[in-house]
């Protein structure tokens, strides 16, 4: 049993949002209690006490949309003329990584992407994998570091025509196999379909693909990230990428759409009317000069909108400064943002959570997961349950995070990682990324 404490407890729970001088009660994998630290301290005298120092006591941050193959790619460069549109950055670094990409590689990928989630707080993601170098069981190897460093991971391959039939359908098969391998750990990992985009799936392979779905897995799918994907989906087939994902039986309401930045206000009644989520990434969108996802039309709509980081970043905090300064840039208006950003990575990013995982993450009370961390934050301004998100947005990032505990165990304290020994990962990874930047760069 553990006793967290004793710090300002940001619960996320509606109830009772804010515990000054509070602590959270662990025992295995679920929070027990939850209140002020005096009074927990007499209730659970032989509980393990970890110290707080008055920092903020809050739950694991969810990211909603991450390329973990993409870890590797830190510092690299390729040969050859610099990327000058959207459909080039795919074709000449993303499609080309995941081609030489082999077991060993998913596994060093893992690794530091993972280690990234604990040191920023991190305790849930939604990732979207590619590896055409080695695909058969590569989602198991993901889910194996996850494990290891406890943290909840909704998985899929992605399906691609890139590579030609047997590779789509070896891709389709992985995708069925892990979902029967998440469904075995249902408060641990989850599953979905991973796709890529509509440009590059045809109509036989999205046929093909809901013909093997016989789990009914739900759809994670890029949907008009860049002019390519929309430009494809009006010549091949006369309509938005988001009306043939529509009418293909694809998006609904079990599937993600990632990024979704050129869509038309047809297209936005199309996501209300199919129940879809869409994840915002917005540092992502900018380093490839796709656009902007109008996150205030989609939220406007009733679309449950989440935030992610398409890999860029393991920082949820980061996410969350460049969303907001985004929109409001892009809209020119001050006055937005402050409510609807937060509201994305608090909320929206739980509830999409919570339909996954077979437990309650996202919130801190009696009965939900022991996901929780503490920032090593002390408020210069008066702190309370209104203005907590301002606080976080100007005073605080994913490296104020010193404490992480997910699913009941400690896997970092005061900085100091449990049980794994950072210098070792970084070696492993190290050793794999040469290797790899070896091939990439023969």
């Amino acid at each position: 049993m553990i006793l967290l404490g004793k710090g300002t407890v940001i619960t996320r729970d509606t109830d009772r949002p804010i515990i000054y001088d509070g602590a959270v009660v662990i025992d295995g994998t679920q929070i027990i209690d939850i209140g002020a630290y005096d009074e927990l301290c007499k209730t659970y005298k032989e509980a393990e006490v970890i110290d707080a120092h008055g920092g903020l006591i809050m739950p694991g941050f969810i990211n909603a949309h991450h390329h973990i193959y993409s870890a590797l790619a830190r510092g690299l460069s390729l040969p050859g003329p610099a990327p000058t549109n959207f459909g080039e950055i795919l074709e000449g670094l993303w499609f080309y990584l995941d081609n030489k990409l082999t077991a060993p590689d998913v596994k060093a990928s893992a690794l530091l992407t993972y280690l990234g989630c604990i040191e920023n707080g991190v305790t849930t993601i939604f990732d979207h994998h590619a590896s055409y170098g080695e695909t058969a069981n590569s989602l198991s190897i993901i889910a194996d570091v996850a494990k290891q460093f406890g943290v909840r991971s909704c998985l899929c391959y992605e399906v691609s025509d890139r590579n030609g039939v047997d590779q789509m359908k070896a891709a389709v098969a992985e995708n069925v196999r892990f979902g029967k391998e998440a469904k075995k750990d249902p408060s641990r990992l989850a599953a979905m379909m991973g796709l890529h985009a509509s440009f590059t799936l045809s109509p036989e392979t999205l046929d093909y693909v809901k013909a093997q779905n016989e789990d009914k897995l739900g759809y994670h799918v890029h949907v008009a990230e860049g002019p390519e994907d929309v430009a494809d989906s009006k010549e091949k087939y006369g309509m938005t990428p988001v009306r043939r994902l529509v009418e293909a039986g694809i998006l609904g309401p079990k599937s993600i759409a990632g990024h979704c930045v050129h869509v038309t206000d047809q297209d936005v009644e199309l996501l209300k009317e199919s129940q879809a989520k869409v994840v915002h990434n917005p540092e992502s969108n900018m380093g490839n000069a796709v656009g902007t996802t109008d996150i205030l039309k989609l939220l406007g709509a009733g679309i449950t909108v989440g935030l992610g980081t398409d890999g860029y970043t393991n920082d949820m905090l980061e996410s969350y400064k460049v969303a907001n300064c985004l929109v409001k840039h892009e809209q020119h208006k001050p006055y937005v943002g402050w409510g609807e950003v937060p509201h994305m990575l608090f909320e929206n990013n739980r509830n999409m959570a919570n339909e996954f995982f077979d437990t309650t993450v996202g919130i801190l009370k009696k009965g939900a997961a022991a996901d929780v961390i503490v920032l090593d934050y002390a408020a210069p301004t008066p702190l309370d349950e209104n203005n907590i998100n301002g606080h976080l947005l100007f005073g605080a990032n994913g490296m104020y995070v010193v404490t992480t505990i997910s699913d009941g165990v400690p896997r970092m304290i005061d900085r100091k990682l449990q049980g794994i020994d950072k210098a070792e990962v970084m070696n492993e990874v190290l050793a794999t990324s040469k290797g790899l930047w070896k091939r990439l760069n023969p």
